[in-house]
């Protein structure tokens, strides 16, 4: 088992910064691709952003891009989200996710991930 644990949640002000940390534990494990998701009130989840085990590889949902940037530090089992430039439709809860199985991972398939942490609430604020 997997164990994902979100942190980094909370209130900003439009035009604001947040930096979400996600910390994996539970399993010795290599060669797994990581993504955040989202969802707001009354909507379904959304694909924010997705990043491949080495890092070579970045996907972001439209709305994100240039102002969102995953990370991950393979060392600390730990992927990143620096938010920038936040606007008030990006309110909702931020799920980290991994995906073990790559052969049939796509970046913003949110049922190609194989384990989900319990989230993390932001805010933005106008």
């Amino acid at each position: 088992q997997v164990q994902l644990v979100e942190s980094g949640g909370g209130l900003v002000q439009a035009g604001g910064s947040l930096k979400l940390s996600c910390v994996g534990s539970g399993r010795t494990y290599s060669n797994y691709a990581m993504g955040w998701f989202r969802q707001a009130p009354g909507k379904e989840h959304d694909f924010v952003a997705a990043i491949s085990w080495n890092s070579g590889n970045t996907y972001y949902a439209d709305s994100v891009k240039g102002r969102f940037t995953i990370s991950r530090d393979n060392a600390k089992n730990t992927v990143y989200l620096q938010m920038n430039k936040m606007k008030p439709e990006d309110t909702a809860v931020y799920y980290c996710a991994a995906s073990f199985d790559l052969s049939r991972w796509y970046p913003d398939h949110q049922n190609t991930y194989d384990y989900w942490g319990q989230g993390t609430q932001v805010t933005v604020s106008s």
